[in-house]
């Protein structure tokens, strides 16, 4: 193997984001795959654990608070003993890759950014325009090339991403390869023991919006969640359950509230009802819809199969391109809808927070959009 010997005992270190982890797991199976003898283990922030909970693609998992000063430092003494011979860093940060520095394992694999290529035994040049700006990269091309790296194969060829439109980008992810996530027997049991307590039979279709979003900027309007969910219940006779961490509960109240009197009784608030990243899962490989802003739940719903409309404003969709399962009919699983589908190809929308504000997206499109899904979707 190029590089460096073959790994016997690896360090990853995962995304900080629910859904960039998500988007991580086709590399992590390709790992596990590659190294068949090799012991790997994850390196994340609180919360990614329990997203990966039961799934074979880590042998243990290091949960590290990140803030701090000395969270570097405290991170690496836990680490240390594991006498780990390679890391992979699908960080971009300068205090994740100090913390294998500080941990003493020999080969450190990431990409050279945020001063950090002194820390790494093998910095790997992240993809760049001409102009030495940014390349529009797919996060799971992205990983995907730093799994090369280390496993001394191909490159990812960077010149597929050519866009030609604002919405997706080709990837170069091989065919049929998909990411994926555990949901267990206890998250189902959960949830469904969730949903009893408030009263929603096991044969309820249900449609789940999500309208958090850890920046304002991407949060579609309460007031049009509220709007979509009387649309799903009065026209397709839905059960509407919003999703949200416990800190957006109250953003989930006010589109409940904003439902008018004969349908609020069928939309339910999930942070209320005790829901975790396990009941999420199980929710997502039930439901019959997802429509969500750019957010990591949109990923949960996109690989467990979940029809889905996805809502972006000042946030290119490009950067999160990601393979989906087709429906029934072989269409596309997920929808997506942007701001201002006029944008040239060769601009992102990260550079248009005006043009492309979120709030752009009319309500009429995102009922079209949600209809013609569950139009051609499988009976859930």
């Amino acid at each position: 193997m190029s590089g460096g010997r073959t790994p016997l005992r690896l360090l990853v270190v995962l995304p900080s984001w629910v859904g960039d982890t998500v988007m991580a797991t086709p590399t992590l199976r390709r790992l596990r795959t590659a190294l068949p003898g090799a012991f790997i283990a994850g390196l994340c922030r609180p919360g990614v654990d329990q997203l990966l909970a039961g799934s074979d693609l880590l042998d243990e998992i290091h949960v590290f608070q990140p803030h701090g000063v000395m969270a570097p430092k405290r991170a690496a003494s836990k680490i240390r003993g594991r006498a780990y011979d390679t890391a992979l860093l699908l960080t971009n940060s300068f205090s994740t890759a100090l913390i294998t520095r500080l941990a003493f394992i020999p080969r450190r694999v990431g990409y050279s950014r945020d001063s950090r290529a002194m820390l790494l035994t093998d910095p790997v040049q992240p993809p760049r325009n001409a102009d030495k700006s940014w390349k529009l990269t797919p996060a799971v091309d992205y990983y995907w090339n730093l799994a090369s790296h280390l496993l001394g194969e191909d490159p990812v060829d960077w010149s597929v991403h050519t866009p030609t439109d604002c919405v997706r980008v080709p990837l170069a992810l091989p065919d049929g390869v998909f990411m994926e996530l555990p949901v267990s027997d206890a998250d189902r049991s959960a949830l469904s023991a969730m949903l009893g307590s408030a009263g929603i039979g096991a044969d309820a279709r249900l449609a789940v919006l999500n309208p958090g979003g850890n920046n304002p900027a991407k949060r579609w309007p309460a007031e049009r969640f509220s709007a979509l969910a009387e649309r799903l219940i009065g026209d397709h006779a839905m059960m509407v359950l919003v999703n949200g961490s416990p800190a957006e509960a109250a953003l989930c109240r006010s589109i409940r509230d904003g439902v008018g009197a004969p349908h609020r009784d069928r939309v339910f608030v999930l942070p209320d009802m005790g829901g975790t990243l396990g009941t999420l899962k199980a929710l997502c490989e039930r439901a019959a819809l997802m429509v969500t802003n750019d957010t990591g739940p949109r990923h949960i719903a996109a690989t467990l199969g979940t029809p889905l409309v996805s809502l972006f404003g000042p946030t290119d969709p490009r950067w999160t391109t990601i393979p989906v399962q087709a429906l029934a009919d072989g269409s596309p699983g997920e929808t997506i809808l942007v701001a201002d589908p006029t944008l040239p190809p060769q601009e992102s929308a990260n550079d248009h927070p005006q043009r492309c504000r979120v709030d752009r997206i009319e309500l009429r499109d995102v009922i079209m959009a949600a209809e013609g899904l569950l139009t051609r979707s499988r009976a859930r």
